[in-house]
C-alpha cells in the first residue's frame, strides 16, 4: 500500500499528540523498539537493585541482550521449548517482595521510582525462568565430559554456558542486524 494512504492518518497522530515508538534495531524481520530498551534498562536495574540510569551504555547494553532474546524467543517458539508458568514467576515476584520490602507500599513505592508495573517484573521473572529452562533443555544434553568428571556440577555448567553462548555468537553472525543509533542514545 503506498505510503500517501497513510499519510493522513499519520498527520491525526501527530495532532492529536500521540507518540510512535521509535525503532532502535532491526534484527532479520523482528525489530526492537525504543520502550523495549528502555523498559529492559528500568527492569534490570531494578532487579539488580541498582540506580535508575537511562544513558547510552546502558541503552546499548540493553539492546544487546535483546538481539539475543529474538534469537532465543525464536529457538523456543520453533522448538516448541515450554514456557515458564505463571505461578513460577508470581512464586518469584513474591520471594523478591518478601526478601527485599518491608510492605507492599514500599514496592510500590520503589516499582513508581523506576517507572515500572508489576506486570513488568512478572513477565521478566516468567522470562528468566523460561531462558533457563530452554537453556538446561537445549544444551545441556548435548555436553560430554571425559569420564569420570561428569558429577562435577560446575564443568557441566560451565560447558552448557560455553556451548549457549558459542550458539548465540553464531546467530549474531548470521543475522542482519540494524542498529538505528538515535534510538539507542
Amino acid at each position: 500500500m503506498p505510503i500517501a494512504l497513510y499519510l493522513p492518518f499519520l498527520a491525526n497522530l501527530a495532532l492529536s499528540g500521540v507518540l510512535i515508538d521509535q525503532i532502535a534495531i532491526v534484527v532479520d524481520q523482528s525489530i526492537i523498539k525504543d520502550s523495549d530498551i528502555d523498559r529492559d534498562v528500568r527492569v534490570t536495574e531494578f532487579l539488580n537493585h541498582e540506580p535508575l540510569n537511562l544513558g547510552a551504555a546502558e541503552r546499548k547494553k540493553a539492546g544487546n541482550q535483546l538481539i539475543d532474546q529474538i534469537f532465543i524467543r525464536q529457538e523456543i517458539r520453533d522448538g516448541d521449548y515450554p514456557w515458564a508458568t505463571v505461578k513460577q514467576a508470581n512464586d518469584e515476584l513474591e520471594s523478591l517482595i518478601k526478601k527485599r520490602y518491608p510492605s507492599i507500599a514500599a514496592f510500590q513505592r520503589a516499582l513508581k521510582s523506576y517507572g515500572l508495573e508489576e506486570s513488568d517484573l512478572r513477565e521478566q521473572f516468567r522470562w528468566q525462568l523460561t531462558v533457563l529452562q530452554f537453556i538446561d533443555a537445549r544444551f545441556a544434553p548435548a555436553v560430554v565430559l571425559p569420564e569420570g568428571e561428569s558429577s562435577d556440577k560446575s564443568k557441566v555448567d560451565a560447558e552448557v554456558n560455553r556451548l549457549f553462548f558459542a550458539w548465540l555468537d553464531q546467530h549474531r553472525k548470521d543475522a542482519k542486524i540494524v542498529f538505528h543509533e538515535e534510538g539507542l542514545a
